[in-house]
């Protein structure tokens, strides 16, 4: 059978969530509201929220800002506001984002239904997150594409299908749609351009249009994974057959990482580390001389570029040199990143510690060195916030606060019962 067409019986299929996943799946929409809330008070959201307001007619959905938008330019919008503070939930090992897309085109979806069931609403986030993390994890390279918009198109759009009742047939045209309007530069994330959440935001908004068009009877290539111009061919090379075998046996949403610091997650191995040597008295701003990360590729690809002192706060989000003296000074990576920082920033770099895996998040070695001489060496097993390190309370505690503390009072609903929010939008 068609790789695509076992995952659309996949997608179409009957599913109960087990328990624990159910509880990841919840847990999981918690934290993307309350990051998107946080996101969309931002002044990074502010033009994009000017812009898509004259998008298309009709107050179908809601947006986190407040306020009701067309549904494609809600499910747009809230995606944005989601990763734009690169506060996001991610799939390690999948390099994908894919709470982002595909909760934010549910979210518009279930408004225009008029709500939706919870186990409905959450059985189609699990397997949205399913999809594109699966084809994080079937990548057989590094990235040339952004993957969390490419593969993150693609579980959205199943997701929405499912929630919206496609029948197999035009679930197989919504998909075969969507790698049509399938689109994400790795540029933007060179660059650190804002187009980077905005890639994400064109993807949710990919998902709901295709599925208006194949429900409106419009068909899509159907061989869109496999077939001369799929995405093994033309986006980047996936061996599926491990990820198809584990469909409906292991749920990758359960494999999800959250993110307790606003900062590419690359970073958060080394934020973590001096965060726990600040907390035992160990480092300061004051005593650290110099900051190297021993970390593979991927890691120095996405957070190891230099210091720049103007550089705008998409880019100090992106750069570890900007954020490990922040976090030695402060203790806390704010949303709105204080660049009062002092030359510590000169003497951070990012060295290639030899690893092969061009996806590899960890492991990584912190190595510290003190004005006194000494040096201090922590490595890096996890990163926190993955399963295997999952956060404590209290910094669980800590990020939701702030992020409640952002958003402001009109998102308290969001931060009181998610799933309500989610799923009763009258």
């Amino acid at each position: 059978m068609n790789p695509i067409q076992r995952i659309i019986d996949f997608a179409s299929g009957p599913i109960e969530l087990p328990p624990a996943v159910r509880a990841d799946a919840l847990r999981l929409l918690a934290d993307t509201l309350a990051v998107g809330a946080a996101g969309a008070a931002s002044a990074e959201a502010e033009p994009i929220a000017r812009a898509v307001v004259g998008w298309g007619a009709g107050t179908e959905a809601r947006s986190l800002a407040g306020g009701t938008l067309p549904c494609p330019s809600a499910a747009f919008f809230n995606a944005f506001s989601i990763h734009c503070l690169e506060w996001d939930a991610v799939h390690e090992p999948a390099v994908v984002h894919a709470l982002s897309v595909v909760t934010a085109a549910l979210l518009a979806s279930s408004d225009r239904l008029g709500g939706s069931t919870t186990d409905a609403f959450l059985t189609a986030l699990a397997v949205g997150v399913d999809i594109a993390s699966g084809l994080g994890l079937s990548a057989a390279g590094g990235m040339r594409f952004f993957r969390p918009a490419t593969a993150g198109i693609i579980g959205a759009t199943l997701a929405v299908a499912r929630l919206e009742g496609l029948d197999p047939a035009r679930m197989t045209n919504a998909v075969g749609l969507a790698y049509s309007f399938l689109s994400g530069t790795m540029q933007a994330h060179v660059e650190a351009s804002t187009a980077l959440p905005i890639q994400i935001a064109n993807a949710a908004r990919g998902a709901i249009m295709a599925n208006d068009l194949a429900k409106a009877g419009v068909d899509g290539p159907h061989d869109i994974l496999t077939g001369p111009f799929g995405y093994d061919a033309l986006i980047e090379p996936i061996q599926l057959e491990d990820y198809l075998a584990s469909l409906g046996r292991v749920w990758r949403i359960s494999e999800v990482s959250i993110k307790p610091y606003p900062s590419g997650r690359a970073s958060h191995g080394a934020l973590g580390a001096l965060a726990d040597l600040r907390d035992k008295g160990l480092v300061s701003i004051e005593n650290v001389e110099s900051i190297e990360l021993l970390a593979p590729p991927l890691i120095q690809r996405l957070v190891g570029r230099p210091f720049r002192p103007d550089a705008p706060q998409s880019y100090n989000r992106l750069c570890l040199a900007f954020l490990a003296p922040l976090m030695l000074r402060d203790g806390v990576i704010d949303p709105r990143l204080d660049t009062t920082i002092g030359a510590l920033a000169e003497r951070v770099r990012v060295t290639l510690d030899g690893n092969p895996d061009h996806n590899a998040l960890s492991p990584q070695v912190l190595v510290v060195q003190l004005t006194d001489g000494r040096t201090l060496r922590k490595p890096v097993a996890a990163n926190p916030g993955s399963p295997q390190a999952p956060l404590d309370p209290l910094r669980a505690r800590s990020k939701l606060d702030l992020c409640r503390l952002l958003a402001g009072p009109n998102a308290a609903q969001i931060f009181s019962d998610p799933i309500a929010f989610a799923t009763e939008p009258k």
